[in-house]
């Protein structure tokens, strides 16, 4: 009940923070430099093919009246029309953002998992030469950009191996997938098509490692620093003098108190890998949010622009409040 309490309170605290951010990107996306209508239409269009491209997106209106257009196109849903395709945004959303969401969702939890087994065992033997490989590992991880990383992949497990299909799309067409969420694998097994699970699975698995490495570096370090210190804490010596049993230990001292401070990071990595998307859908021909996001933002596609900032706003708080619960949850003496 106390969480549920704390969930409510913290979704009302969201209210002015998503209303700011509603209000930030409205005028930034008018006061950067570029005419979204020059830049569909080219060089070559007259001044009457552009008031009337103006008029039929409603960019001849006053900004006070756009601004209130568009705040009661959000209240219904209505995200606007892009300017670039002339289809509806909350369409063209729906159609890329669970791929993207799945990709990250499937990176950040692969990272998290080698993060807390690898730092919590690098952190018990400290100082030793597997101790001293995984950190190199992970800050070369850390250190190269994930484009390369990705054509590396690439090389290795679909043009050396053959492990891999080729990087071009998100699931075979012959496997006749119905798409319901957007998000191949979630599709797949919702409507049991064994064939389109398996490809989906072998499309996301280079994108996944390639994301993964990229964003498991900060995470390893914060829980191998924070097993080191619960290590040599009076709390887990004095339990140790003891005698109790190393998996004992291990589960009722060490693991639970070096997890306390990983939600929060990993709200903050999970923000850094919607960032870092827009470069690996590109490599893998994803045809996701980021690359669409991006799209939006060289064309001046205001209402694209506007969608993708509040969408990334969105997922940001909501992370973050899951995050606090988890957080509350580990920790006891958080107070909720």
């Amino acid at each position: 009940m106390r969480i549920a309490r704390f969930v409510a309170r913290r979704l009302l605290q969201l209210v002015p923070v998503l209303l700011g951010v509603i209000v930030a990107t409205f005028v930034l996306v008018r006061v950067l430099p570029g005419d979204p209508i020059r830049t569909i239409l080219g060089p070559n269009a007259t001044e009457v093919e552009a008031a009337a491209a103006r008029a039929r997106y409603g960019l001849d209106q006053p900004l006070w009246k756009q601004f209130l257009d568009y705040l009661g196109g959000l209240v219904t849903g209505d995200f606007g029309t892009s300017i670039q395709s002339g289809n509806a945004v909350a369409s063209e959303l729906s159609l890329r953002v669970g791929p993207t969401l799945q990709l990250v969702v499937l990176a950040v939890t692969v990272a998290v998992l080698i993060a807390v087994v690898l730092g919590i065992w690098s952190a018990r033997h400290a100082d030793r030469v597997g101790d001293h490989g995984i950190r190199v590992l992970a800050l070369i991880g850390n250190s190269v950009p994930e484009f390369w990383l990705g054509l590396v992949l690439i090389l290795v497990g679909y043009s050396v191996l053959g492990w891999f299909p080729a990087p071009s799309g998100r699931v075979d067409p012959d496997t006749n997938l119905t798409p319901i969420t957007g998000a191949e694998l979630i599709d797949a097994a919702l409507t049991l098509n064994g064939p389109a699970f398996t490809s989906a699975l072998g499309h996301l698995a280079l994108p996944v490692a390639t994301l993964a490495i990229v964003v498991v570096a900060p995470l390893l370090r914060s829980v191998r620093a924070s097993a080191l210190e619960v290590l040599h804490s009076e709390a887990y010596t004095a339990a140790a003098a003891h005698g109790l049993r190393d998996r004992l230990l291990r589960r009722g001292y060490l693991i639970r108190a070096t997890l306390v401070r990983l939600p929060s990071l990993a709200a903050l990595v999970f923000g850094t890998a919607i960032g870092s998307t827009v470069l690996i859908e590109y490599v893998y021909s994803w045809q996701g949010f980021g690359q669409w996001a991006l799209r939006g933002l060289l064309y001046r596609d205001f209402p694209v622009v506007q969608a993708s900032v509040l969408l990334i706003a969105v997922c940001y708080v909501l992370v973050f409040l899951i995050a606090d619960v988890v957080h509350a949850i580990l920790d006891p003496r958080v107070k909720i």
